[in-house]
């Protein structure tokens, strides 16, 4: 489209055209105007630009906004360059229906002034906040000190950085404000008094000019030594590369945070076509470089030409129908017909700049990320922050950590991270109030001087766990116990009303109360809760005749006796038959059975044990009875000797009831509890320290002592300590919250006490100091241990018994399988009766087995019979019933008397030398047995008669 038909809008640009900074804004503006026609030629409108010289004064930047408004009616304007200037400009606009964007204001309070013509194509100050105080959260710096100047810029942005470091739990127990006309000695004199104070982090919110003189005088009174750490915001960290070489050498080690500008093809070619314009246009500046406010300025531009174009070539006049003929200056520019759309426009305008996405929300230029630099030999990047990750080394990590952070050198060349803090030169020290009491001086004790009347030592287990929390908190904390007590050295009052003193804090052995919290705080407890019963304890030494029954319980007594019976039935199946121990009468191998079982108990039985099966058996019985024997004898012992001490009294109603006395200690909230619990207060007696109560212990309750004391559990640990032998705490315990440091309402202490507290009773630290108060006092290796014992139940050996169970049945089973296997012919034989073969089985189970290796000489199967040896003629039977009955043991009577043959179905007299008379029985039988055996068969055989 050619150049006629293109319809000129004016736009006013209010800029200090003297400045270096705004000569580059200026020369960034001009270039975007005409990259962006030369890119849309075809676009029917364009911007004029009408500069007016602010001269970096309020006043002047007002009166230039004013004469563009009146007199040329411009549609828009861009500027001016600061926020004190911007703040009349908006009003001025906003009446005026002028839309005002401005590429370098960036005060919070410009935000308040709610105009819809105010546009900000800059980063508010506030939204750089989030970075700030990552970074101290990051290196858990808990005190930080904000220095800025004091105009409308640097207040402005403080209420929220304050609010954020609240938010972190980081206090700001000063603020330095420096006037920005402050001159060399005011600076230096402001900085010597952040030098006095601990506090070694410093936030810094100004521009260069005065920024730059704060560092020179910094590093002069050695603020920028090893151990400090400065933070300043974008104001002066934009602007690094205007600073001067020696200024850069005073920052080395500071932290900077600025809008974070991505690397892009588009940046690097207007970069090296900016800085051959601007020479040309300037080339008595030399050493010049492109700034964040240059490319904020190409931006803001940009979007106004796109909104003006986008708002149409309607009517670009002012209405002046309400304007008086003697309207002043500030009434007569009338109302822009163009603003409504242009506001529109421009609230919709969003593309992609040289500084990121530009979009207005809210007429708010929206942040992305914000870079964090490191001062050393100029600025290097060490990480980035965002809304969404937080703080990381690279925009793609989502770490959050201090060691996402590339390497930062801290000023003095150091690199370890600073802690933030120093002992102060002239803190104030804070009053410590401590309690004054007769007794119980382990947990605090003061030593007055008489002659002069002042404390001079305050020891005791609260105080050094004061100490060792203190030692663990961030920062210095100086103090000075300060005794309360009258000047004769007595207590000045109760425990509630040292509390309620104007102390900066009460350490001492105060308990966490409902009512005490209503006025102060309370830290984390550092002791046991509770309030406990500490009762004498008597000797139940006395026993009767049957205490050796008590250390197993009636059902593990019945088992183990029932197991010895089954272990020697068991044993005899296994080793009659081939054991000579296990044989003769009847009465003698039951009794045999019971004295080898009965006396592995002491291991002393004498019987040999022949059969494997038996061995097993026999070894897991071992096992069992030895630990069987050896808990009894642990459990009797204790019995005997550790279990003689018992509680006189574990109830408190049965004290009640029987009117008994009682003590606590004198100005303990213990007896609000007694006398809810329905004590009779003529029976509560009050003592002082632990001497007195165990003194009213001996008198007891009938001759005005007392039957029980209620103690909290440190006082009952340390007074049963020094007499375990006499006292012991028991149940109940009545809940309470222990002991805990009083600070005033809402101080800022209590939160990082608390956090101290936990770091000491979590580690040895604790246990030193409770051993070097309370172990050293105690007489015995647990005050507290109240030893009790029970009998040994059955719950505790049933696994035993299993086990020998299942290998006694085991064995039974194998043994009774092997036989019926070797005799099973005995109950095949149908020639006779069901009875009678089962007779003939079980005698053969009693009788001895000859085939046995015990029964065996070296030439071969030895007989034992009443008179000569005969050998069988017949390799698999007996030579005659006679032989059968002579192998039988003579000592053996099943049935009949031992010696007297017994005679059933017939005669019983027989013929020695007959063997085809001997019964069927009989004869199936030692036809089925193993034709290498010999087996013995008892004098009392029936034979039956056919």
């Amino acid at each position: 489209m050619s150049q006629n038909t293109t319809v000129p809008v004016n736009v006013g640009l209010v800029l200090d055209i003297n400045g270096e900074v705004e000569k580059v804004a200026l020369s960034c503006i001009n270039m975007s105007l005409l990259d962006f026609y030369n890119t849309n030629s075809h676009y029917k409108t364009r911007l004029i630009l009408n500069t007016r010289d602010s001269k970096r004064d309020v006043v002047a930047a007002a009166a230039a906004a004013l004469d563009l408004l009146k007199n040329v009616q411009v549609q828009a304007m861009l500027g001016p360059e600061n926020s004190m200037q911007t703040n009349f400009i908006i009003q001025l606009g906003n009446k005026s229906q002028v839309p005002i964007l401005s590429f370098s204001a960036t005060s919070p309070s410009l935000t308040s002034i709610r105009s819809p013509y105010f546009f900000r194509g800059a980063l508010n100050d506030s939204s750089q906040v989030g970075a700030i105080t990552a970074i101290i959260k990051a290196f858990g710096w808990r005190e930080a000190v904000p220095i800025y100047v004091d105009n409308q810029y640097g207040e402005a942005m403080i209420p929220s950085l304050t609010d954020a470091l609240q938010a972190i739990d980081t206090r700001v127990p000063y603020r330095s404000v420096i006037s920005p006309l402050a001159t060399d000695d005011q600076i230096e004199k402001e900085l010597y008094k952040l030098f006095t104070m601990q506090t070694r982090v410093f936030i810094l919110h100004m521009f260069p000019s005065l920024g730059s003189r704060i560092f020179e005088k910094a590093n002069e009174i050695g603020l920028m030594n090893k151990g400090c750490v400065w933070i300043m915001t974008d104001g002066m960290t934009n602007l690094l590369r205007t600073l001067e070489p020696s200024v850069i050498d005073s920052m080395q080690g500071v932290i900077g945070v600025r809008p974070h500008v991505p690397k892009t093809k588009a940046l690097e070619n207007f970069r090296v076509r900016w800085k051959r314009n601007f020479l040309q246009e300037n080339p008595s500046i030399v050493d010049v470089e492109l700034n964040i406010f240059g490319l904020l300025a190409y931006d803001a531009t940009r979007a106004l030409a796109e909104a003006v174009e986008k708002a149409g070539v309607t009517s670009f006049g002012f209405d002046k129908t309400n304007v008086s003929r003697n309207a002043t200056d500030l009434e007569a520019f009338g109302i822009s017909q163009n603003g409504p759309k242009l506001l529109q426009a421009l609230s919709s305008t969003r593309f992609k700049g040289l500084t990121g996405d530009y979009i207005f929300v809210d007429g708010q230029l929206q942040s992305s990320a914000f870079e964090i630099i490191n001062v050393n030999n100029g600025a290097r990047g060490i990480g980035f922050w965002t809304p969404e990750k937080g703080l990381t080394q690279k925009l793609s990590s989502n770490s959050t950590t201090k060691s996402k952070f590339k390497p930062i050198i801290w000023p003095g060349d150091s690199t370890s991270d600073p802690k933030g803090w120093e002992v102060p030169t002239n803190e104030k020290k804070l009053r410590i109030g401590v309690p004054v009491k007769k007794g119980f001086s382990y947990f605090v004790n003061v030593t007055i001087d008489p002659k002069t009347q002042e404390p001079t030592s305050v020891t005791g287990y609260c105080i050094d766990v004061f100490k060792a929390v203190i030692q663990e908190l961030p920062y210095a904390v100086a103090y000075d116990f300060v005794p309360y007590a009258q000047p004769d050295g007595s207590s000045s009052g109760s425990y509630n009303d040292l509390i309620y003193q104007e102390f900066d804090a009460v350490v001492g052995d105060i308990t966490i109360l409902l009512n005490r919290s209503n006025y102060v705080d309370f830290t984390l407890p550092y002791t046991e809760s509770g309030v406990s019963m500490i009762v004498p304890i008597k000797d139940s030494k006395k026993r009767n005749a049957w205490v050796f029954l008590q250390p197993l319980t009636w059902d593990l007594w019945v088992t183990s006796g029932c197991f010895f019976i089954f272990i020697g039935f068991v044993v005899w199946a296994l080793e009659h038959r081939v054991n000579e121990d296990f044989r003769g009468p009847a009465r003698h191998q039951v009794g045999t059975s019971f004295w080898f079982s009965f006396s592995t108990m002491v291991f002393s039985q004498r019987e040999r044990v022949i059969s494997n099966l038996a061995r097993f058996v026999v070894i897991v019985w071992y096992f069992v009875v030895l630990i069987l024997t050896q808990s009894y004898t642990a459990s009797l012992t204790s019995l005997l000797t550790v279990q003689q001490l018992q509680p006189t009294i574990t109830d408190v109603k049965m004290l009640i009831k029987r009117g008994d006395n009682v003590g606590y200690q004198n100005g303990s909230f213990v007896l609000g509890i007694l006398k809810q619990l329905g004590f009779d207060e003529k029976k509560l007696i009050v003592y002082n320290s632990p001497e007195e109560c165990d003194e009213l212990f001996q008198n007891c309750s009938a001759n005005g002592g007392i039957a029980a004391a209620f103690e909290e559990i440190p006082y009952g640990k340390l007074l049963v300590g020094q007499h375990c032998s006499k006292y012991t705490m028991v149940e109940p315990t009545f809940k309470t919250a222990g002991f805990g440091f009083a600070f005033p309402l809402h101080s800022p202490l209590v939160h990082d006490v608390s956090k101290a507290i936990l770091t000491v009773t979590e580690g040895d630290k604790m246990k030193e100091i409770e051993d070097a108060w309370f172990k050293k006092h105690s007489g015995c290796p647990d005050a507290s241990t109240v030893v009790s014992s029970r009998s040994l139940g059955l719950n505790s050996f049933w696994g035993l018994f299993l086990i020998a169970g299942i290998a006694a049945i085991l064995a039974l089973i194998i043994f009774l399988a092997v036989f019926v296997r070797q005799h099973r012919n005995v109950l095949k034989n149908s020639e006779s009766s069901l009875l009678s073969r089962i007779r003939i089985f079980l005698r053969i189970f009693v009788s001895k087995d000859l085939s046995a290796h015990t029964f065996k000489d070296k030439g071969g199967i030895q007989v034992h019979s009443m008179g000569a040896t005969e050998a069988s003629p017949d390799s698999r039977y007996p030579a005659s019933p006679s032989s059968y009955s002579q192998h039988a043991d003579s000592h053996f009577g099943f049935y009949g008397e031992q010696g007297t043959p017994r005679t059933e179905y017939g005669n019983s007299n027989h013929n020695p030398n007959s063997q085809a008379q001997a019964p069927p029985e009989i004869a199936s039988a030692v036809e089925l047995t193993n034709p290498d055996q010999e087996i013995a068969r008892s004098p009392q055989v029936v034979r039956e008669n056919n």
